[in-house]
């Protein structure tokens, strides 16, 4: 063999590569049991919140010592093997950069009425399209106003010299299509600074190319409340001053008086109901003329005179002078109603401040365009951020001034620095730095604004309101905000990152627990455990030291792929379907070997010696390899392309898997064979035991006669299955239909159904769907709730409802993050929500990654095999697995066991279709090989000889994957377990249709195309 030095020193160099990027795995496995060994209490309990700061402690102390470099713990947990968050826990996030926000913006926030109408149109196709937004929006402006130029919305100060008058609607739709694509960057860069702060080990953050949208996955992740104010954070920074124009109360009073107009008599509460609630239970008793001194007192205790004088009182002192009182003008004062912007109002608080569960309803009143109508042009409303007094939520609704246009007079884009510090009063806050122009105009505003109030207001919230007592004349400030630290350190990171261009939604999210990833990672090493152990007793027990040989070159591709994953630069996680992904690589492994092993006992068989036997079988196997290997490979590449999340993990250990196991299937068994068989063709080795030597060799079976039969049975499977798709359609998972999905974990067994039932009421009846999840006690619970609406709000009242409901139905108590739970307890394991257009997306770019990997399948074998036949026989197999499979689901529907349709049931269907390919490959090219040393041979005796001669490898190979996969199928975990359910269907099904389907397929085009009668010549 040429080159043995050569493959011998890069299989030494690539093992210590592995070794040492693997080292530090093992490290921080060390440290992290010493972590728990120090927060392990008698009784074996670990305290997580000791074990952390264990962990804390030592995040930059040296805790590795290689060849005289110290690295710090910080520094092997950056290079350790990334696991990802099905295995580790964490949280995973896509959001989506708002489209219309930054076409609002370029457009100067213009209210025109057909540019708002058009803004609307393409928000609602887009749901169901996958064009990009600003293409639905160009195409429903053109529709609304077709007659009207984008110029006329567009050409502002803002975009002076880029859009005029005159600019043509290309022109300025690819200005807009510019700018779209800048703020997408923008965001992503300014997002990925804030996560490099946020403090997590090995984040991942990348763009979806074509999506506008950005992918996030933190490790770890402990806090999701914390992570979603991090991201979807604008970090708009504005100086406001609060608004004192006497304007104001008047303002204030109209829309009172407005509301009370629209109010049925009797409706709501009137003063004295309101002066009631202050503390004066029997104020309506009271008589105006007799009682005013006491009236007088209940008016002027904790400033609610304030509530009296909104009624339209401006003299109230002139009418409680004793026996001169307009006992009348009171009495109707006393008994009028008042509307909920006053009867609302917190006393003590000053101003409008309300309880937080009011918030809403004055939220309702200010949103009324009667009700701004009435409001002064440069005023607007925020709220405090956060109330001061948990015990007592209430928020003060502050009124802020604004200058031309909306604009504040400073802005965050001056601050050049910001931290985590401590106000004058020892409590947590945020300082900031301003540039030289942000001073300038911070000491004018302040200068300005003695006496008075300045809010600091962050995303339209305020964080604080201090009164001016003098000019401030250097760019230092200062927010506080009843912060605790972390919320200062993570307000501080964000405003030292900068503002984003455009606000930013979750549009599909996952929180995975970490004891749900310590579960995962003990199913997927079990079994990757066993498989492995099957196989390789397997091949010990048939090809004696082949076996053995065959077996060395596995645990090196295995040991390849973890090394070549732990390196950072490859920027790979390991991940369920990951190491779903390397259980088949042990299968298609095995399969190189088993193609050459077999190819070297049927040359041993014609009577060649062993060393000729061994060169001949290596040269006639790389044909066959190269071919299944590469079918395989751009079926992953594929997946990678069009997969997101665990399907991209997986398509990335797969194609590394296919690497590692052609060089160490090919190249690696070689040098051993070669070094085993160093004295020439006396050296004992064997490639059989006795009993398999002549094992499912000599067969001579017709199958090209049963082809009928193949054909008869097929069809009558696949049309059942369509069948009984019609009946019962496909369990499609979240992915693909949107909405939010909960993994909940009790102390005891639970009834999917009964659970359901009871759920049904408290999600109004919408689609909710309970079905156990590995274990009785563990369910997953998915529904479609508010499946189109993907705020905050939306997910909290979503997971609201699920506790409520699960609390009344079990009468057991939610916990929070915990490894234990107790008597009557239940806790929310993992979950995630898909919006409905990311849902879209996701089933439309499945879809795509099949057809474009059949259509890249079929040039492939065109261009390999130089007749369509060949490429149409093995599309033809592939339609018919597809379809095979997806009977067999909804067949297994039928029977009771629903498996769920979604990402990695689209994973499971691209690696099924790279298997069988793989399987037909190489009967085609033993059909290709017979018919070049035996050119004469009828085309169906050369197909039955070149299936029976390799019956013995498809047999082998199958059974060895079958081995494997049925091992994932059982002790995989539910995660997996309809991607081994579709993976073990898949490829029994694949090596039927290699046999009964592609080859006959090919057989019967080209024999109709030779009995085709030729045309006869047309006469001119």
């Amino acid at each position: 063999m040429r080159n043995r030095s050569g493959i011998v020193i890069l299989t030494v160099l690539v093992s210590l590569l592995c070794i040492y990027y693997l080292s530090f795995t093992v490290v921080s496995n060390q440290v992290q049991k010493k972590a728990e060994t120090y927060a392990t209490d008698a009784e074996g309990n670990i305290d997580f919140a000791k074990k952390q700061d264990y962990l804390d402690s030592v995040w930059t102390e040296p805790v590795y010592n290689l060849l005289g470099i110290e690295y710090t713990y910080e520094e092997v947990k950056e290079t350790e093997l990334n696991l990802g968050l099905d295995l580790r826990g964490g949280m995973h996030v896509v959001l989506e950069v708002s489209p219309t926000e930054i076409i609002r913006a370029l457009s100067g926030d213009n209210k025109d009425a057909d540019f708002l109408q058009a803004l609307d149109l393409a928000q609602e196709r887009r749901v169901n399209s996958q064009e990009r937004f600003t293409t639905l929006f160009a195409d429903a402006f053109q529709e609304v106003a077709p007659n009207k130029p984008l110029s006329q919305i567009f050409a502002n100060a803002a975009n002076r010299g880029r859009i005029s008058r005159g600019s043509t609607n290309d022109e300025v739709m690819e200005i807009i299509d510019e700018e779209v694509e800048n703020a997408i960057d923008r965001s992503f860069n300014i997002l990925r600074t804030r996560i490099d702060r946020f403090g997590t080990s090995q984040p991942n953050i990348q763009r979806l190319q074509g999506t506008g949208r950005i992918q996030v996955e933190l490790p770890g992740v402990d806090n999701p409340e914390r992570v979603r104010k991090l991201l979807q954070g604008v970090a708009k920074l504005e100086f406001l001053q609060v608004y004192n124009s006497p304007e104001l109360g008047s303002a204030i009073q109209a829309i009172n008086n407005l509301l009370v107009s629209e109010m049925e008599p009797g409706e709501g509460e009137s003063l004295a109901d309101a002066l009631a609630d202050e503390g004066e239970d029997d104020l309506s008793d009271l008589n105006p003329t007799e009682d005013s001194e006491t009236l007088e007192g209940a008016l002027d205790q904790d400033d609610v005179p304030e509530i009296a004088e909104n009624e339209g009182e401006d003299d109230l002192e002139a009418q409680l002078s004793g026996a001169d009182a307009d006992s009348t003008a009171l009495d109707s004062m006393i008994n009028s109603q008042v509307s909920p912007l006053y009867s609302l109002v917190q006393n003590g608080f000053g101003g409008l401040a309300y309880r937080v569960e009011d918030t809403a309803k004055i939220n309702d009143i200010f949103q009324r365009e009667d009700v701004q109508s009435l409001l002064p042009s440069d005023l607007s409303l925020a709220w405090q951020v956060k109330p001061d007094d948990e015990q007592n939520p209430v928020l003060q609704l502050y009124t802020l001034q604004r200058g031309r246009g909306g604009k504040a007079p400073l802005t965050g884009e001056v601050v050049t620095n910001a931290r985590q510090d401590y106000d004058q009063n020892a409590r947590p806050a945020v300082s900031m730095q301003m540039n030289a122009e942000g001073t300038r105009l911070w000491r004018r505003l302040t200068a300005n604004s003695v006496g008075q109030q300045i809010a600091i207001v962050l995303d339209n919230r305020v964080y604080s309101a201090p009164v001016v007592n003098e000019e401030i004349p250097s760019g230092s400030s200062i927010i506080s905000g009843n912060f605790e630290i972390q919320e200062a350190q993570d307000l501080a990171n964000i405003l030292e990152a900068g503002a984003l261009p455009a606000p930013t939604r979750i549009v599909e999210e996952a929180i995975v627990g970490p004891t749900l990833g310590r579960l995962a990672i003990k199913q997927g090493v079990t079994s990757i455990l066993v498989g492995l152990g099957l196989v390789v007793i397997f091949m010990i027990i048939y090809y004696a030291k082949g076996g053995l040989v065959a077996n060395v070159a596995l645990l090196f591709n295995i040991f390849f792929v973890l090394g070549i994953l732990a390196q950072p630069t490859v920027g790979a996680a390991l991940t369920l379907p990951g190491i779903a992904g390397i259980v088949l690589t042990i299968g298609m492994a095995i399969d190189a070997n088993v193609l050459i092993f077999e190819r070297i006992r049927e040359e041993l068989r014609n009577g060649m010696r062993l060393k000729a036997a061994i060169k001949t079988g290596y040269n006639k196997a790389y044909s066959s390899i190269i071919d299944s290997n590469a079918t395989t490979f751009l079926t992953a590449l594929i997946l990678f392309i069009f997969g997101q999340g665990p399907v991209r993990g997986f398509a990335v250990t797969l194609m590394i898997g296919i690497i590692c196991s052609f060089f160490s299937a090919v190249f690696i068994t070689r040098v051993i064979i070669e070094w085993m068989t160093r004295k020439g063709d006396e050296s004992k080795v064997s490639f059989s035991m006795p009993f398999s030597g002549n094992l499912l060799n000599n067969l001579n079976f017709d199958f090209m006669s049963k082809r009928r039969i193949a054909y008869i049975f097929s069809g009558a499977f696949i049309g059942l299955g369509l069948i009984a798709l019609i009946s019962q359609p496909l369990n499609l998972g979240v992915d693909f239909k949107g909405g939010r999905s909960y993994v909940v974990t009790f102390d005891e067994a639970v009834v999917p159904s009964d659970l359901m039932t009871s759920l049904s009421d408290d999600f109004e009846d919408k689609a909710v769907e309970v079905k156990t999840f590995g274990a009785t006690n563990v369910l997953k619970i998915t529904t479609s709730y508010l499946v189109g609406d993907e705020s905050d709000e939306a997910d909290t009242d979503v997971r609201q409802r699920l506790l409520g409901g699960i609390t009344e139905f079990t009468g057991g108590n939610f916990v929070e993050n915990t490894a234990e739970l107790g008597e009557n307890q239940f806790t929310i394991s993992s979950s995630s929500k898909v919006g409905a257009t990311i849902a879209d997306d996701i089933l439309n770019a499945s879809l795509e990654a099949i057809v474009f990997s059949l259509i890249v399948i079929f040039l492939y074998i065109l261009i390999r095999f130089r007749k369509w036949q060949y490429s149409t026989g093995a599309i033809i197999a592939l339609f018919h697995d597809v379809l095979f499979v997806l009977g067999a689901y909804a067949i297994a529907g039928l029977l009771g066991v629903r498996y769920e349709v979604d990402q990695v049931f689209i994973a499971a269907m691209l690696t099924i279709v790279g298997y069988s390919i793989n399987d037909t490959v190489i009967v085609f090219d033993r059909i290709r090989e017979t018919l070049g040393v035996k050119p004469r041979l009828p085309l169906e005796e050369a197909v039955n000889e070149s299936v029976n001669n390799v019956m013995s490898r498809t047999l082998i190979t199958s059974l060895t994957t079958l081995l494997v996969v049925f091992i994932l199928l059982v002790f995989g975990g539910e995660v997996l377990r309809g991607f081994s359910f579709a993976l073990f269907i898949g490829i029994l099904v694949g090596t039927y249709s290699s046999v009964y389907i592609a080859s006959p397929v090919v057989v019967d085009l080209t024999q109709r195309r030779a009995e085709a009668p030729a045309r006869k010549p047309q006469k001119a």
